[in-house]
């Protein structure tokens, strides 16, 4: 899309109305729109795609922990990074199908696992479809997070059932080289490119306050906005910073800025659910709320994610008692 004199922010009046293609210079004007009139526009874009009032939850599990070879800077799970955590095994399929059942009858719709690799081995794949095809059976989506893919897994996951494949794209192409150098962002779209081609809905998003500038933000939600098909769940994982990591002393993100990438990422992905991912534990209920205000709706839900802690369930369900919000 080429500027015209007009700004970006007044060309599309009617909010039920997606945009194709965004710039950054664009993305960085909704950015920098006053707060209030930012969040307006957020809410006339979710209400024109979602009940405002109903918010998916999902479960995260940790199948396997630890041990990982990438050198991703936010990451307790990379084995060049000093934070204690012990590589554990793969977890057996009876296990998972406890925890999924358990994370069913206290609410949750989705079932994610994750896998600290840098990709699945062949080996282990039957041990991860057997997981899919179990934790389906219990009437969930199901969702994994494994690494970059190769070969037929895509379409071995796709056979098992698998309904959401997570990779996230994590920051903007020329900040990423700052927080991981062992992979590229192509090697990451390439994974998305074949979960797509196996027929998987898409699960990406990224993480904010890794040091990067709004730019880098508004860099981010392009590269996701743009992509052919916008990815059906967009996760924005406010850093949780994790001691041991290269990225353990860097300054918080402003919480403002935080609300805003969220309706930037509402307003440029109309369609896709927004989840509130890492970092809630460190929000109060009132800055949820902004954030359910401008446009997420979507949450994992549970006392864990992976390797870092999430408000528990009771609190989740007082929070939306008081707002007043329901689960999809």
């Amino acid at each position: 899309m080429t500027m015209t004199s007009a700004p970006a922010v007044e060309r599309q009046a009617d909010p039920a109305v997606p945009r194709i293609q965004w710039t950054v210079a664009e993305a960085v004007e909704l950015f920098e729109q006053p707060f209030m009139d930012l969040l307006f526009r957020a809410q006339q874009v979710h209400r024109a795609h979602f009940d405002a009032n109903a918010v998916q939850r999902s479960t995260l599990l940790s199948i396997k922990t630890g041990g990982c070879s990438e050198d991703c800077g936010y990451c307790s799970q990379s084995t060049r990074h000093n934070t204690g955590l012990d590589r554990e095994q793969l977890l057996k399929v009876a296990e998972v199908v406890e925890h999924a059942k358990a994370a069913k009858a206290k609410g949750a719709s989705r079932f994610c696992m994750g896998a600290a690799w840098r990709g699945p081995k062949d080996k282990d794949m039957e041990t991860v479809l057997a997981m899919v095809r179990e934790v389906k059976a219990l009437g969930l989506e199901t969702c994994v997070t494994l690494g970059m893919l190769k070969g037929d897994q895509a379409l071995q996951l796709k056979e098992a059932g698998l309904d959401y494949y997570n990779h996230n794209l994590d920051t903007a192409p020329e900040f990423y080289g700052q927080v991981i150098t062992t992979h590229t962002l192509a090697d990451r779209l390439d994974t998305l490119e074949q979960v797509r081609g196996a027929g998987i809905n898409v699960c990406s998003g990224g993480i904010v306050g890794m040091g990067e500038g709004r730019r880098s933000r508004a860099g981010l939600l392009v590269q996701l906005a743009n992509m052919a098909s916008p990815p059906e769940s967009v996760p924005i994982n406010n850093l949780v910073p994790v001691p041991g990591t290269p990225l353990e002393n860097v300054d918080k993100i402003d919480p403002f800025e935080f609300v805003r990438t969220i309706a930037a990422a509402r307003i440029m992905m109309p369609t896709s659910f927004v989840r509130l991912s890492a970092g809630r534990q460190q929000m109060s209920d009132e800055l949820q709320a902004l954030c359910f205000m401008a446009g997420a709706n979507s949450i994992f839900y549970g006392e864990r994610l992976l390797t870092t802690d999430n408000p528990d369930t009771d609190r989740d369900e007082a929070l939306f008692a008081r707002l007043g919000l329901r689960p999809v």
